[in-house]
């Protein structure tokens, strides 16, 4: 008997043997092929796991029979999670590729300050587009002196040329005009009104952080100007490892750019510094005799402090200076050969100069006070052969808020005051075009969830301006997040403008004989504008491919705008007839990576109208349809090499004719080190210009009469750099 049992307990162990299994993983990354040294596979519903060894060799041991889900992850990867039956019919290590956080939603983590909430993007009822990271990094190489790029190549944004010679130019959103776009800096309006007109061509990206885009009215935020959307420039700010970066960029324009940033942080003082040359030679790759690019020397000093008083106070204080001159025209009269056919120019001098303030305390775990404050001046004089326009433009904006957040909630309440004032100096007998405006206003912001798919966020804002009275803006926006594939938004609220010279009719002729806004006879812009997203994600192909898909409506509608007339005695001014502006149409964007392959596509379409009285027509200077083509190949610190390709269609011009439809397409390339890389970029590599199939002017070279600029001037240009991180 006592054998039978030591058989029979032989037999059970045998068996026990038996049925635990041994599973084999090499872990790697799915871009690089990297082994993932420290990665780990947990069985689920138990503690048994193991980690990688230095060669991604995972073994997972006693894995019972029968199906059992392995769960495989990695810090910043996306983790895996396998269902297997045992035992394995292989005994052999499977080979395993994780995705890293970016290749599946590289925005997810990144934490959105235009909305005044500490959320992060894919937490946010808003729609934030957000431009950050190597995007930021990559579009930066190809116009390192100015964001134009950056913004222009983001679905439902055009840039818009507004003169022909001096490059001067704005961004439409939505096909409205960039007036109806607010551009802040930090949370802080420093480009509008005179000071507007060459903000694009004043802003480089190298200290920039993240760049956030906003579509539709955004008032309630932070006052009037946000018709059409906010542009929201987010700075670098100081960390503990010292940031020392060098840019060089030259262009086959005989273009100079040379920039630097330094930030670092030393236990309670940390800072940041900026400092920027650019410089242009007059350009005419047309040879028409006027400048395509003019000639411009650009200096940037951005010096910034950060006081941190203790783990609840922090107080930063930064000065922007900016002094440029820009000087386009007849390309004979800029080399210094003017006579009296070469006679013709247009000079642009502006100083820039502003300050920012901001003080945080954190009151507790929840609540936190802020105080923040701008002072900017602008100065800007405007000068032609026998005509010169030139003021100072002196505002502030002051803001104290309060924010607050609980398990389910966010709150944000504040008040805050602005001023704006405009003097002209005097140069004739022309009334001047001046103004002062103050505007006092309180918002105060929710965002709840509701459940934890449902998420809402609203807001109320109550401003005052001297001028043009009472405005109550409401905001709602909601955000559904169905499954783990689809997503939702859809939100809408009214916005304002108080109404000034300076808008892009106006400048596209210097201000000449534009008569100043009658305030008696003029109301403030307003408008109510919806958006409406659906976002679709997921993996193909066992995880090996990612695609995203997001598809926008929009439409927005401005009551009774300010349209610039001609008057009888050859004079313009300011009209509001009965009417309004409508914008409406749609955006579409796709995403798909493969491996080191990260292909883009966006397509607009904008239908944009006015309407006076029963009269009904097309807006200018709008392309209906818009393509977005970008194929991006990257190996992680070492190479990127992306191609694009631009399509506008025909857009109908202030004179009544229709312009033509043209494609760009461009090349980059950057080899990357450790702590330095050189970069190339040919941009326009069809040398698609607007004048090798249109005119840009009327009249005789001495005294041109310029046509809307729909279509570049500069046509193929390469540029190249290098740039230095120490």
């Amino acid at each position: 008997m006592k054998h039978i049992y030591v058989l029979f307990a032989a037999l059970c162990i045998t068996t026990i043997s038996n049925a635990q299994n041994t599973f084999k993983a090499i872990i790697k990354d799915s871009r690089s092929g990297e082994a993932l040294a420290g990665a780990t596979a947990l069985l689920q519903g138990s503690n048994n796991g193991a980690s990688a060894d230095t060669n991604g060799m995972v073994t997972l041991t006693n894995v019972p029979n029968g199906k059992q889900v392995i769960m495989l992850s990695f810090t910043g990867y996306q983790t895996r999670i396998d269902t297997l039956s045992f035992p394995l019919a292989n005994s052999e290590p499977t080979q395993i590729q994780l995705m890293p956080d970016d290749e599946n939603d590289e925005l997810e983590e990144v934490t959105i300050s235009a909305t005044r909430s500490s959320r992060t993007i894919a937490n946010i009822p808003t729609r934030v587009e957000v431009i950050a990271g190597e995007e930021l990094d990559e579009k930066g190489n190809m116009k390192p002196g100015d964001i134009r790029m950056l913004l222009a190549e983001s679905t439902g944004i055009q840039t818009q040329q507004i003169s022909a010679t001096s490059a001067n130019a704005t961004i439409r959103i939505q096909g409205l005009d960039g007036r109806y776009t607010q551009m802040i800096r930090d949370g802080l309006p420093l480009y509008s009104g005179f000071s507007g007109g060459l903000g694009l061509l004043q802003i480089a990206p190298l200290d920039l952080k993240q760049v956030e885009v906003i579509k539709g009215s955004s008032s309630t935020l932070y006052g009037g100007g946000a018709i059409a959307g906010l542009v929201n420039l987010v700075s670098k700010t100081p960390t503990e490892n010292r940031q020392i970066n060098f840019l060089l960029n030259g262009t086959s324009a005989r273009g100079l750019d040379a920039s630097m940033f330094y930030g670092q942080k030393f236990g309670k003082i940390g800072t940041t510094i900026y400092a920027a040359y650019n410089h242009g030679n007059p350009y005419d790759p047309a040879d028409v005799g006027l400048t395509a690019i003019p000639r411009f020397n650009r200096f940037t000093l951005n010096p910034k402090i950060w006081m941190y008083f203790n783990n609840r106070t922090t107080l930063n204080v930064g000065i922007n200076a900016t002094v440029e001159n820009r000087l386009g025209g007849d390309v004979e009269y800029i080399k210094g050969n003017g006579s009296a056919i070469h006679s013709y120019f247009e000079r642009n001098k502006t100083n820039r100069y502003s300050s920012q303030l901001q003080l945080d305390h954190v009151l507790n775990k929840k609540e936190k006070l802020t105080f923040k404050n701008s002072v900017s001046y602008f100065d800007r004089n405007i000068s032609l052969p026998d005509y010169r326009f030139s003021g100072e433009q002196i505002s502030s904006y002051s803001e104290a808020t309060y924010s607050g957040n609980s398990a389910n909630s966010d709150w944000v309440a504040g008040i805050n005051f602005l001023t704006d004032r405009f003097d002209e100096d005097i140069q004739s007998d022309f009334p001047l075009r001046n103004y002062s405006f103050t505007t006092i206003g309180g918002f105060v912001q929710n965002t709840l969830d509701i459940t934890e798919k449902v998420t809402l966020e609203s807001g109320i804002r109550a401003d005052h301006h001297n001028e043009y009275g009472f405005f109550f803006l409401p905001r709602v926006s909601a955000l559904w997040k169905i499954n783990e594939h689809f997503t939702t938004r859809l939100g809408g609220g009214l916005g304002y403008k108080a109404p000034t010279v300076f808008t892009e009719d106006a400048e596209r002729i210097q201000f000449r004989n534009v008569l100043p806004i009658d305030v008696n006879s003029t109301r403030a812009e307003r408008s109510y504008g919806a958006n409406y997203d659906i976002n679709y994600r997921t993996t193909l192909f066992n995880e090996h491919v990612s695609f995203s898909i997001n598809q926008l409506f929009f439409y927005t509608r401005i009551s009774n705008p300010i349209l610039l007339t001609a008057t009888a005695n050859g004079s313009f001014a300011y009209l509001q007839p009965t009417g309004s502006l409508n914008t409406k149409g749609m955006e579409t964007n796709i995403k798909l990576t493969y491996n080191y392959f990260k292909l883009f596509i966006g397509y607009t379409f904008a239908d944009v109208d006015q309407r006076n009285g029963s009269i009904n027509t097309s807006y200018p200077l709008v392309s209906r349809h818009r393509l977005n083509n970008v194929l991006m190949y990257e190996v992680e610190d070492k190479w990127k090499i992306g191609i694009e390709a631009y399509y506008f269609s025909p857009q109908r011009l202030n004179d009544g004719a229709m312009g033509k439809a043209y494609w760009t397409t461009g090349l980059m390339a950057e080899k990357l080190w450790e702590r330095f890389s050189i970069f190339i970029n040919f941009e326009n590599l069809t040398d698609t210009r607007q004048t090798r199939f249109d005119t840009i002017y009327t009249g005789i070279i001495t005294n041109p009469t310029f046509r809307d600029i729909y279509a570049p001037l500069d046509g193929f240009v390469i540029n190249g750099g290098v740039k230095f991180k120490l």
